[in-house]
């Protein structure tokens, strides 16, 4: 996979593609400084070298990846009622994850990297 604008060019639903879409807009307002990038082989915000976000199409969901389980744990009470698993956030496109969760989300991960 390539960066994130290779990825939201090859997306077929427009709903996905915006909702992905601002998810980084927001993660890039939180650290302007980010980059484009990899993560596991997933495109992905980098910062100071190391991956800060990734938000991709599942099958079924939308799935966000700060890569800290400490990230999604500091921003639990603001992602109440959304899947949460160890290292990752789903949900559906119709319904995502508030600004301010995502501010919560990329600032604690930015914060782990420093």
């Amino acid at each position: 996979m390539g960066t994130i604008d290779d990825y939201l060019a090859e997306l077929d639903d427009d709903t996905d593609c915006a909702v992905i879409e601002h998810i980084y807009t927001i993660a890039r307002e939180v650290v302007p400084d980010a980059e484009q990038g990899k993560g596991y082989g997933m495109p992905a915000l980098t910062y100071h070298g190391k991956p800060l976000l990734s938000v991709m199409r599942a099958k079924k969901h939308i799935g966000i990846y700060p890569f800290s389980p400490e990230a999604v744990s500091a921003a639990a009470p603001q992602l109440e009622g959304f899947d949460m698993d160890k290292g990752t956030i789903r949900f559906q496109p119709s319904d995502p994850p508030s600004d301010d969760a995502i501010r919560a989300l990329v600032t604690a991960r930015r914060d782990q990297i420093g």
